[in-house]
């Protein structure tokens, strides 16, 4: 009776040890999965969001074409066009769109009696960006050279050629890829290539070059 009773007991504390390890096994999978939603954002007002679908394969990576040949602020070709159309993560180096360890001339040509300065779609030619806009030249470059990246707030974006994916991808509607939405206190901030908006909007494609897709 006491064996049977021994046995009896055993089986209930294994039940108890099984269902609270499944229990266990559970939480985390829905922790895993709401960590996994969080990656898939809706960003605010007035940022305007894109699905997947905009960075498709196309005839020349995500985009139809090649950037154009005579890019702004003697951005390189080469470079441009990997970021712009082969690429879905990564960017030119830190402090590039300034001129370290690169060709580009933006801080030489560009001030404050700029204005505010368009930046257009390395591929297209369409506008992208206007900057600086409610904040002067020199505020614009200090917060970009924070982060290494020229820096655009929401009202500086041409919505409706911009769009944001739910990871924070920050693409042209055509299909180049431009950086990413990286809020911070002060709301969005999208993090942008110079080389991804460096088109002139007279500009003309590449005819072509080497395929990397």
């Amino acid at each position: 009776m006491l064996t049977v009773t021994n046995e009896i007991w055993l089986s209930i504390i294994f039940i108890c040890l099984t269902i609270a390890t499944f229990s266990q096994f559970t939480g985390a999978s829905t922790t895993e999965e709401t960590n996994m939603a969080s990656f898939q954002k809706k960003y605010p007002p007035p940022c305007v969001m894109g699905d997947e679908s905009i960075m498709s394969p196309k005839a020349h990576g995500t985009s139809p074409n090649p950037v154009q040949n005579d890019l702004r602020w003697g951005c390189d070709f080469e470079t441009a066009d990997r970021i712009c159309n082969f690429n879905r993560h990564y960017a030119e180096h830190a402090g590039y769109w300034e001129g370290k360890r690169s060709s580009a001339t933006f801080l030489k040509e560009e001030g404050e009696a700029s204005g505010e300065i368009t930046f257009f779609d390395s591929n297209t030619g369409k506008p992208l960006f206007v900057a600086p806009k409610g904040r002067t030249f020199a505020e614009f470059v200090s917060e970009s050279r924070a982060h290494g990246w020229p820096s655009f707030r929401d009202n500086e974006v041409v919505w409706e050629n911009v769009r944001v994916l739910p990871n924070g991808e920050t693409v042209s509607v055509d299909g180049t890829h431009l950086g990413h939405n990286l809020p911070d206190r002060k709301g969005s901030r999208y993090c942008i290539n110079l080389v991804c908006v460096a088109g002139r909007p007279e500009g003309t494609p590449a005819a072509a070059i080497e395929e990397k897709w």
